[in-house]
């Protein structure tokens, strides 16, 4: 089972991964890694469904560092469910919040990092950074 010393070993990426229906989303060799040994495409897949949503174009237009980078984390709660949050900063209100009724992610808590290069958006390991 994955565990997040295992993603310790993440310090950047010389291959990266397209996602396959948003082709504007790429993301790195640890998110692959965690994707795969967490059984966790399906959050690559949620992070992906908000990027150029209403929701995001929207809290961009209000703050405008949300063009270039945002922060997502993953925690699970004590029901088997979990909460996905996007904010422009840790200590600013979520700007998407996504409830999960059931998920059997293994880890408490989850960061990936998103940022834009005018061209894609680039999901990475905070110690990708």
């Amino acid at each position: 089972m994955i565990q997040a010393a295992d993603l310790q070993q993440f310090t950047g990426s010389e291959s990266f991964f397209r996602h396959p229906l948003n082709r504007k989303v790429i993301y790195t060799e640890g998110v692959q890694y965690l994707a795969k040994n967490a059984g966790a495409y399906w959050l690559i897949d949620a992070i992906a469904s908000h990027l150029g949503s209403e929701a995001h174009r929207n809290a961009a237009a209000s703050d405008p560092r949300i063009d270039y980078l945002h922060f997502w984390t993953l925690c699970r709660d004590d029901n088997g469910g979990a909460t996905l949050v996007a904010k422009a900063d840790s200590p600013e209100a979520p700007f998407i919040r996504q409830d999960i009724e059931f998920t059997d992610f293994p880890l408490d808590k989850i960061d990936i990092w998103v940022g834009f290069d005018g061209q894609h958006w680039t999901l990475y390991l905070p110690s990708e950074h």
